[in-house]
């Protein structure tokens, strides 16, 4: 990893132990609101327009070299490994692993987030509260070296450049993309295309968003904003995260919580390797909270939770009404019922097999089966020279 990305990296990891993060919620008043300067069209139907960094406005040549090095192997150091690999299309842009591997065979810890309106997030990965756009999140899977993803390094950035430097379609769209730079192929514009490609991936045609919901949809739909089920104080809004930002945005909100997956010591410890904020703030008080992800096309993100350990919706429902999950032997044995750092908000439910009903239809109703078809978002490579 280069000088200038290792001291980018260390930077966020220093913000992020002064950083206040109460666990559940934090709110930063800051200089959100701004409109599309770009004039980029982000095809958001009725969604808002996503908030775009200053200096990396986007367009429609960055968004088309975006997507392909998206689903391009010789992205990876050792040309094995796309980042398609574990985000995919049909699969709502995850991979259907409980967690991913990566470019050199090492198992990584967290469940593949799906991408769907990654746009929105008001904050980057499972569970650090520094990480505010993508451009500062692709430097992880990049670059990362605990775990490697992509592999992309000091001994083989060279390499990797050159690839794309020799190849007639890649010296089009870079120059595309990049019209002022005389030599545009590079990592910190890499990083910006892919950033543009992700950006743009808005999900907004679901049953939800047209207003085509079931009568049991309806009916789940009013369950999942009662105070019984508590759902709506960390699923809100047309993302269905507390955690969202678009351009308009005032107020931002960045929350993490615990919902009990985990109790392992009694003191509130999740898994060594992953045990939530506590990794970034080392406040006792965070261990084992998450950002709240979008729930839109859940029937695609299976398997569930940060470390994708419960299988079905069915499953996470009845996870939720327990009020947490108490595993009662083996290595991970623990109530997470009993979490201290659980979140006021996951107290159990008792839902009747036919509410359970509903709410699944609730939840179904967000899935949008154009997003995972759309061929905009799709490999651009043909078989024969499919990367």
């Amino acid at each position: 990893m280069s000088a200038n990305l290792k001291s980018g990296l260390l930077t966020l990891l220093v913000l992020a132990s002064v950083t206040g993060c109460d666990g559940e919620s934090s709110y930063d008043v800051t200089a959100a609101g701004s409109t599309n300067h770009s004039g980029f069209d982000f095809q958001t139907g009725s969604l808002p327009m996503p908030k775009e960094p200053n200096d990396n406005p986007a367009s429609e040549e960055k968004f088309q070299l975006g997507r392909h090095l998206f689903y391009d192997k010789r992205l990876s150091g050792n040309q094995t490994f796309a980042c398609e690999s574990c985000h995919q299309q049909a699969l709502a842009f995850t991979d259907g692993l409980a967690v991913p591997t990566g470019s050199t065979g090492e198992v990584l810890h967290r469940n593949s987030q799906t991408l769907t309106n990654v746009a929105y997030n008001a904050s980057y990965t499972w569970a650090n509260p520094v990480l505010h756009t993508i451009e500062q999140q692709l430097v992880i899977p990049l670059f990362g070296e605990f775990p490697v993803e992509m592999g992309i390094n000091d001994a083989n950035r060279d390499e990797i450049l050159q690839r794309f430097e020799q190849d007639p379609r890649y010296q089009t769209l870079f120059n595309q993309a990049f019209p002022n730079e005389q030599q545009p192929v590079t990592l910190p514009n890499i990083i910006k295309a892919l950033a543009v490609f992700n950006r743009a991936l808005i999900s907004k045609e679901s049953d939800f968003d047209q207003g085509t919901m079931s009568s049991a949809a309806l009916r789940g739909q009013a369950l999942f904003n009662s105070e019984k089920m508590e759902c709506f104080h960390c699923h809100s809004g047309f993302n269905f995260s507390d955690s969202t930002l678009h351009a308009d945005t005032v107020f931002v909100s960045r929350p993490f919580f615990n919902t009990g997956l985990y109790n392992l010591d009694e003191q509130g410890s999740y898994p060594a390797q992953d045990n939530g904020l506590y990794t970034v703030t080392q406040n006792a008080a965070d261990k084992g909270k998450f950002r709240p992800p979008t729930l839109r096309n859940l029937a695609y993100t299976a398997p569930y939770m940060h470390d994708g350990s419960i299988a079905t919706l069915s499953e996470v429902l009845d996870f939720y009404a327990a009020g947490g999950r108490h595993i009662e032997s083996g290595f991970y044995q623990g109530d997470g019922r009993l979490n201290p750092n659980k979140s006021e908000f996951v107290n159990g439910f008792t839902l009747s097999p036919q509410e359970k009903q509903d709410v699944l239809a609730f939840l179904g109703a967000l899935n949008d089966e154009a997003f995972v078809r759309n061929p905009r978002y799709a490999n651009p490579f043909l078989p024969e020279d499919n990367q």
